[in-house]
C-alpha cells in the first residue's frame, strides 16, 4: 500500500473559515497521516507559539478565527514539522527538570528520560550541595549541569562540551537561568581542558551513545536536524562511554558517583567497564519505556581496604 496523498495545507487567504478548534483538528489529522508521535499536543504546541499564547488560552478561545497572518505563521510550522524538523527546534527550546532551555540546530534536544541521570545525581548531593563540585561531561545545552547547579546552589558545577556551537547555546541558557556564577564551561575533549588535579564528588554524562552503523536508521527528526556529534558513539556507541569511564575513575573522590546516560542493551557491558576501572556498579535505572537507561557506580570511601 503507498503512502496517502498529502493533504493540501490551509490556505492563508481566508482565515475566517479557520478557527483555532477547527484548525487543531485539521493539524492533529494532518500529522497523524504522516506517523508523526503526539500529532493532537505537537498541533497544540505550534499553534500557541505562532500565535504567542499558552495551550490554555487555545481552549478559551476555540471558536476565535485567526488572521490572515497568524494562519500564515502557523502554517510555515505545519510544514516544516512535516518535514521532520523537530518541534523543540520550531519553538526554540523545551521544558528539561523545571526548567526551560533554549534548543537549535546545534545542540542535541534534551529528552524526558535524562532526567533521570539528574535525579540520580541529586541523590548523592544531600542538602544544597554546599562544598561538592560536580562534573558535566558531553554538555551540550548545559542541561544536566545547569539543573544540577540550579537544584543544589551551594555545589560547584563544572561542565565540559566538544562541539563551539553547543558551547554558545550552552552558555546562552546559563546566562538566561542566573546560572552562571557556580557553572563553569569549558569547551574541549572530555578531561583535557580540565585540571590536573581537580576531582569530583559526581561525574555525570550524557554521551553519544548510538552505533555508527544505526544512525542512518533513526528517525528523520534525529537523523537529519540534530548534531552527528552528539549521536555517534563508534562501532558499538561505547567508544565516547568506554574513555570517560577509564579516563574518570580515578577523577571521583572518595565515595564519589559516576552516572552515564546509555543506550538500549548496553548496561551490561558498562557495568563491566566500572568493575575494570574499581568502581563499584549499582543497578541500572529503567526508564518510563523499561530500558535500562542510568548506569552509576561509585568509587570506593575513604579509607577502605580494597
Amino acid at each position: 500500500m503507498g503512502n496517502p496523498p498529502p493533504l493540501p495545507l490551509p490556505r492563508p487567504e481566508a482565515p475566517a473559515t479557520w478557527s483555532i478548534q477547527r484548525l487543531l483538528r485539521w493539524t492533529a489529522d494532518h500529522f497523524a497521516t504522516r506517523g508523526l508521535d503526539s500529532p493532537r499536543l505537537t498541533a497544540e504546541v505550534l499553534l500557541a507559539h505562532a500565535l504567542g499564547v499558552t495551550r490554555l488560552r487555545l481552549y478559551l478561545d476555540f471558536d476565535r478565527p485567526l488572521e490572515a497572518a497568524e494562519l500564515g505563521a502557523f502554517r510555515d510550522l505545519v510544514r516544516r514539522r512535516a518535514e521532520g524538523v523537530p518541534t523543540q527546534q520550531l519553538v526554540g527550546g523545551r521544558e528539561f527538570h523545571g526548567h526551560w532551555f533554549a534548543v537549535d540546530g546545534r545542540v542535541f534536544i534534551p529528552r524526558p528520560e535524562t532526567e533521570l541521570l539528574v535525579d540520580a545525581c541529586l541523590s548523592a548531593l544531600p542538602g544544597d550541595g554546599a562544598g561538592a563540585r560536580v562534573l558535566d561531561l558531553c554538555a551540550g545545552s548545559g542541561c544536566v549541569g545547569l539543573s544540577l547547579a540550579l537544584e543544589r546552589p551551594a555545589a560547584r558545577v563544572d561542565a565540559v562540551e566538544l562541539s563551539p556551537d553547543a558551547c554558545a547555546v550552552a552558555r546562552q541558557d546559563a546566562a538566561a537561568l542566573g546560572a552562571g556564577d557556580r557553572w563553569t564551561l569549558r569547551c574541549g575533549d572530555l578531561f583535557a581542558p580540565l585540571p590536573a588535579e581537580a576531582v569530583w564528588q559526581v561525574i555525570a554524562a550524557n554521551p553519544p551513545y548510538v552505533p555508527t552503523g544505526t544512525i542512518p536508521h533513526l528517525a528523520v527528526e534525529v537523523r537529519d536536524h540534530e548534531p552527528r556529534l552528539a549521536l555517534d558513539g563508534g562501532p558499538d556507541g561505547l567508544a565516547v562511554v568506554r574513555r570517560i569511564v577509564r579516563e574518570g575513575a580515578g577523577r571521583l573522590a572518595p565515595g564519589g558517583l559516576m552516572a552515564l546516560e546509555i543506550g538500549e542493551g548496553q548496561a551490561p557491558a558498562v557495568q563491566t567497564l566500572f568493575a575494570a576501572a574499581g568502581l563499584s556498579p549499582a543497578a541500572p535505572i529503567r526508564d518510563p519505556a523499561g530500558h535500562e537507561r542510568i548506569v552509576t557506580a561509585r568509587s570506593a570511601a575513604a579509607g577502605s581496604i580494597s
